[in-house]
Parts: structure tokens; C-alpha cells; sequence
């Protein structure tokens, strides 16, 4: 029989001792799980890079997967935690919408809130609800506890949705659209898909025009911006063999523009 399989996606960073916090009460509470770190270098309360981030890496993940994350700027609050039952797996988060692109592609059978005591630990931190709540939540998941017996039901049309997930037609026929993540490489992912890879378009990011498209990085020369297509589905803003990132000056939450044919 296969290990159950829990996966961590935070913005807490591996300088303290939070995420191995969380992993000692995942594996107190069901000591068979399988742990599997998707990241935890989000940037700090960047909701929309989380929900990234995580959409890309879930596809790949076996039936039954508990997918934990632990992005909660406002830990503590009136935010309710949830767990969340698809045809392929279950989310333990909050209900702050960064589940908003993964449910857009494994939309949602249920939803619970999290409000049984017997589901959590015995003492609840009003700013550690990942390792007091969610934690406990994924392990008793995994272990086989049904959602239903976790907290409350709540209609799906209640849940929480992240606003510019899209990018945004303009009066002018041109798009306005955003970075969404910036990879290891510097490598800029925007949320903009074309359904037609040889679409003509222009981009404008960080106050410059980039007309090179390409299938690859080895389209153009080192040093050259060049904007393809990447292997999430969004186009992507690169430098080859530098760092977009700092080259343009731009940050996760930056705005872009694309015209042309969409």
C-alpha cells in the first residue's frame, strides 16, 4: 500500500524552524505520510504567486494528494481555514483565494471550515494557525479522516476568489496584465496565455518594448530580452543568460502590456 502523500507550499522560508515545525506535527499526527516540499521561497503574503505556484505543480501529484498552504496574511482574522475535497485531492488553506487556480481546473466537490477541536491542537496561536490548524488538518487527511467530520459545510459560491487572475482588455484593444511569479532564473511569468503561439504581439514591461518572441531561450543572443511561451501556459519575459527580474526592475504584482492580436 502507498504511502499518503502530503505537500507544503508556505511563504515562511527555510531560515527559521517554522516549515520543520509544521513537518514534526504532520508527522506526529501520521507517521506514514510522505512529505513533499513544493516551495517555500513565495514572497512574503504574495497570494497570487502562491496560487501560481502552486496550480503548476499539482497536475503532477497522484490521486488522493493532500496539498497544504500556509500563505495567510491576515492569520488570525475573521478568515475562515478550510479544507477542500476535489475529484483528484484535498486542500487544507485559507479562504483567501489562493486555491482560486487550482479549483479553476479541479473544481471543488466540497468545502469545509475547520472548526472541530478535536482536529487541531490543544492550544490555537493566533499568528501559527499552520502549525496549531492546518497542519493537523493535512495529517488527520492523509490519514483518512473524512472533511465532513472536520467543521462546517460551506457553499462553494461563498468561497473566496482572487481578483487579476486575468489580464484586463483596455479601451485602447491593448491588454493589461501582471507578473504573477519570478522563477529561481529571473525569469518573469506573467498571467497572460495566447492561444495561438505565433500570435504577433509587443510587450511592454519595466518601461521597455519587447518585440523578440521565441520557442526557447536559444531563439535570441546572451543578453537579449525575448518573451515564449513557458511550459505553465503564460508568456513568459526572459533575458537569456541573465535575469529579467533585474533587468527590468520589476517585482511580483507588476504591471505589463501586451498588444496586438490576443
Amino acid at each position: 500500500m502507498s504511502r499518503p502523500i502530503i505537500t507544503l507550499t508556505t511563504d515562511f522560508g527555510l531560515l527559521d524552524g517554522y516549515v520543520g515545525t509544521m513537518k514534526g506535527v504532520l508527522l506526529s499526527l501520521c507517521p506514514d505520510a510522505e512529505l513533499v516540499d513544493i516551495s517555500h521561497e513565495i514572497r512574503p503574503q504574495a497570494v497570487q504567486q502562491a496560487a501560481y505556484v502552486l496550480s503548476t505543480a499539482v497536475p503532477y501529484f497522484p490521486p488522493g494528494t493532500v496539498h497544504l498552504v500556509v500563505v495567510d496574511p491576515t492569520v488570525g482574522s475573521e478568515r475562515r481555514p478550510l479544507v477542500i475535497e476535489t475529484g483528484r485531492a484535498f486542500y487544507v488553506a485559507p479562504d483567501n483565494g489562493v486555491l482560486s487556480l487550482v479549483l479553476h481546473h479541479d473544481p471543488a466537490r466540497q468545502a469545509i471550515h475547520l472548526t472541530s477541536g478535536r482536529h487541531r491542537l490543544a492550544q490555537v496561536a493566533p499568528t501559527f494557525h499552520g502549525r496549531d490548524i492546518f497542519a493537523p488538518a493535512a495529517a488527520h487527511l492523509a490519514c483518512g479522516t473524512s472533511p465532513g467530520v472536520m467543521g462546517d459545510p460551506i457553499p462553494l459560491s461563498e468561497l473566496v476568489t482572487l481578483p487579476g487572475m486575468e489580464p484586463e482588455l483596455r479601451s485602447d484593444g491593448s491588454w493589461r496584465g501582471e507578473i504573477l511569479h519570478i522563477d529561481h532564473f529571473g525569469n518573469l511569468i506573467t498571467n497572460f496565455r495566447l492561444p495561438d503561439p505565433n500570435f504577433r504581439i509587443t510587450v511592454t514591461a519595466g518601461g521597455k518594448q519587447i518585440e523578440k518572441r521565441g520557442r526557447t531561450f536559444a531563439d535570441v543572443e546572451p543578453g537579449d530580452l525575448i518573451t515564449y511561451v513557458g511550459s505553465s501556459g503564460y508568456l513568459e519575459i526572459a533575458v537569456r543568460e541573465g535575469n529579467a527580474a533585474r533587468t527590468l526592475g520589476l517585482e511580483v504584482g507588476d504591471p505589463i502590456q501586451v498588444e496586438g492580436d490576443r
